[in-house]
Order: structure tokens, then C-alpha cells, then sequence
């Protein structure tokens, strides 16, 4: 699955209808689930509720909550890698791997996302752009499938080469694989400096050594910087712009209804600015070759997204609903992703028609 924008999006609660269970152990987990399989009731994940927009929209009969799933396994900060549940908060994850000096390199402006939600939704930082999607981070994944078993992929250890590449597989699921119940995830350790310099053009490769990223909105452009003091205060000055703080700054989270996600190859950036509705909020992910924007309710995709398709990109809807679909044209393979999703759960109870192509 492709990665929607990183935005602070307010949190929903579970349909008032459906019956909600928050599992305490993936013993639990797995009874459950094994009893829903058995009389077909439809499940939905739910974490913080952040992230219920993406895909088509799905009526459970039984919500599974992963309030009760939290907490830190193990870490090992010398190996750089964390295990932690999937119901545990990203900013409660964050802040405590702060204080060890290391970072998941997870969401900014999480709000009540959870780490599971993040994994499930194949969610990344604007800080991909040197250390790359949550995905190249995910080392190995506890999950319950549809029919109740629990299984596990990958290892705790960050050169794992062994399996089936399960961490990948679940990254981006939508909740349809199964339950994700722990993560291991690779760290980085926190810079020595940090800083957010405001340039007048997207600066070329040759003034810059591995940036956290370069972002574009309707304010202009900033450079986010991090290293030790020296290679920042050299990149500081190579770039010739002013130094707006000596930490990172984000743009603001999006607060309209509706979010959209472009994403087309990162040289076409330029010309997908360019089409975008007259006088949208914007996010520009220079390099990487994502364009959020809010266009607002009654926003009609067909010509970008023709555009965008046409180019090998997609235009995804990521927060609000309406009649425009929100994937557009299923990707190539959906024969292939149907077999997978039958092998973990053969009922097809789990997020039901969520993916692209109603999978």
C-alpha cells in the first residue's frame, strides 16, 4: 500500500451499533476472533481512531479495540530496536524513546494515533526523506489472523533475511491481514543540532548531505537539517537561507474535512503543484514525490486523478467521505491480493471491502 500524508487528525469513535471488545493478550485476541470467523460477523480494527477515513467504508458488527495492548516489550538501545504493542500511542512511544536519546521515526503530530494504526496504514514521517518509510523500519510483526491464529514474521535483529517478508506484507494492510498485536522497529539515534532554514528554491543535491526534508507549502520552502553541530552549521551555510529555529518545524497539521494525498514520481512534483484547485492548503514532500492538499468537501478528483494515473502516480482520499472514491483505479494484481487476504483470514471478516478494488 502506498502512504498517506502525515497530518494531526482528529480521532473517531467506534459506530454506536457495533459491539466493541478490547482484548487483553493475543490468547484473548485469538478466541475472539476464531468465534467471529466461525459466524461470519464483520470486524474492524481500531486503534486511536485516527485513521478510519482511508479506503471504502466498512459497517462492523464488531469492533476490536487495542486500548488494552500497550506498553514497551523490550528495548535494546544498543541494538537500536524497540518492541512495543501495537495500542501504544505514538507520542507515549516517541517521548519515551526521547529520553534514551533515540527515535521510531514515527508520524510528527500523531495525535491519538496508536503504533499499530501507523503500521496498519502504512503512515510515514516527514522525515522519510533521509531514513526512508515506516515499512524499511518494520523488523518484525506479532499479529491474530481472521480464523485465530497467531503468528509472527521477521526477527529482532536488523539484518533478517529469513522467511516470508511479513513486517512488509502487514505494512499497509488496512486491517485485513489480521490484528497486529507488537512491533519490533529499527531506531535512529536523536541528533546532536537539529535546524529549519527557509530557502527561496528547492535546492539541488550538490548544497545538501542527506537533509530530513525539504517542504514546500503556500509560505515557501524550508530545509530540515539534523547532524552534529558542525555538518549543520556548514549545510546552514552552503544553503545561504534564513534559519527560522535550531530545532525542526513542521507545517500545520490540516484542520479541513477533507485531505487528499498525490503522489506521482518526485521530478513531477512541479507540474502536479500546478494543477492542483486554486487557493488549497498544500504539503510538498520535495524529493520523495507527495503532494497533500485540502480541497475541500466537494472536491471532484477525475481530472488530477486521470493525470496522476495516466503518469503511473495515484490521488488518494485520506481524511473525510463523500461520493468520490477514494482510491481510484485498483492497481494490476488484485487477483494475486485476494488469494493472500483469503490465506490469513478465509471468512473475510476482517475490514471487508476496505483496500482498493473493495478487497
Amino acid at each position: 500500500m502506498s502512504e498517506p500524508a502525515v497530518t494531526a487528525i482528529p480521532a473517531q469513535a467506534p459506530p454506536a451499533e457495533a459491539e466493541v471488545v478490547a482484548p487483553e493478550s493475543e490468547e484473548e485476541l485469538a478466541e475472539i476472533l476464531a468465534r467471529a470467523s466461525a459466524k461470519g460477523r464483520v470486524v474492524s480494527v481500531w486503534g486511536g481512531g485516527t485513521h478510519r477515513d482511508i479506503g471504502y467504508p466498512v459497517e462492523p458488527d464488531l469492533v476490536i479495540s487495542t486500548a488494552s495492548l500497550t506498553g514497551i516489550e523490550d528495548w535494546e538501545p544498543d541494538d537500536l530496536t524497540v518492541v512495543v504493542r501495537a495500542g501504544t500511542p505514538v507520542e507515549e512511544l516517541e517521548s519515551r524513546l526521547a529520553v534514551g536519546g533515540q527515535t521510531a521515526v514515527l508520524p510528527e503530530m500523531a495525535g491519538a494515533a496508536t503504533v499499530g494504526g501507523v503500521v496498519a496504514t502504512a503512515s510515514s514521517s516527514y522525515r522519510r526523506l533521509r531514513y526512508g518509510p515506516t515499512r524499511d523500519r518494520m523488523l518484525e510483526v506479532r499479529a491474530v489472523t481472521g480464523d485465530g491464529r497467531i503468528i509472527k514474521g521477521g526477527g529482532r535483529v536488523v539484518k533478517n533475511v529469513s522467511g516470508y517478508d511479513l513486517p512488509r506484507l502487514y505494512t499497509g494492510s488496512l486491517g485485513s491481514l489480521g490484528v497486529i498485536t507488537s512491533e519490533c522497529l529499527k531506531l535512529w539515534p536523536r541528533s546532536e543540532a537539529e535546524a529549519t532554514v527557509r530557502v527561496d528554491e528547492v535546492p539541488g543535491p550538490e548544497l545538501l548531505y542527506r537533509p530530513l526534508a525539504i517542504l514546500e507549502t503556500g509560505a515557501g520552502i524550508t530545509v530540515l537539517l539534523a547532524g552534529t553541530g558542525p555538518e549543520v552549521e556548514d549545510q546552514v551555510r552552503r544553503l545561504g537561507g534564513r534559519v527560522e529555529a535550531n530545532t525542526l518545524t513542521y507545517p500545520a497539521p490540516f484542520d479541513d474535512e477533507a485531505l487528499w494525498s498525490l503522489r506521482v514520481r518526485p521530478s513531477m512534483v512541479e507540474e502536479a503543484r500546478s494543477r492542483l484547485p486554486s487557493g488549497v492548503a498544500f504539503v510538498i514532500q520535495q524529493q520523495v514525490g507527495e503532494v497533500s492538499f485540502a480541497p475541500g468537501p466537494d472536491f471532484d478528483p477525475g481530472d488530477l486523478r486521470a493525470w496522476a494515473e495516466e503518469r503511473g502516480g495515484a490521488l488518494v482520499r485520506v481524511r473525510g467521505r463523500g461520493e468520490a472514491d477514494p482510491w481510484g483505479t485498483p492497481p494490476p494484481g488484485l487477483d494475486l491480493q485476494r488469494r493472500v487476504v483469503a490465506a490469513f483470514d478465509p471468512a473475510r471478516i476482517l475490514e471487508p471491502g476496505r483496500l482498493p478494488g473493495g478487497i
